[in-house]
């Protein structure tokens, strides 16, 4: 997998208990954008919120994923959307330290 540079932390407030989403149509639209490296699915512990956390390989494709899938699917669900961008490159060296599998030691 290439190399992180941006993650999206994204939730959606809302309560679905997770096996009653139909995830794979959805993973296939996602997989359609650009930049996506990787997304790991969240569920909600005694809340069922919705959300995940995703790998992109550039701030402009992870920012067109969240306005291009996450905002329209918040008002499709008439829910509410909590999403955040953090810079994988800053912390790269303090995630190596920790093993992270989205980075290799060097």
């Amino acid at each position: 997998m290439a190399i992180p540079h941006v993650y999206v932390y994204a939730e959606y407030q809302v309560s679905i208990p997770f096996d009653k989403i139909d995830w794979a149509p959805i993973n296939v639209e996602m997989k359609k954008f650009p930049g996506l490296l990787s997304k790991t699915w969240l569920s909600g512990v005694n809340t069922h919120s919705v959300g995940g956390f995703y790998a992109f390989d550039t701030r402009e494709n992870a920012q067109a994923y969240i306005d291009g899938l996450l905002t329209p699917f918040a008002r499709q669900i008439n829910g509410n959307l909590s999403a955040r961008l953090f810079d994988a490159d800053v912390t790269a060296q303090a995630s190596i330290g920790m093993d992270s599998p989205f980075f290799a030691r060097t």
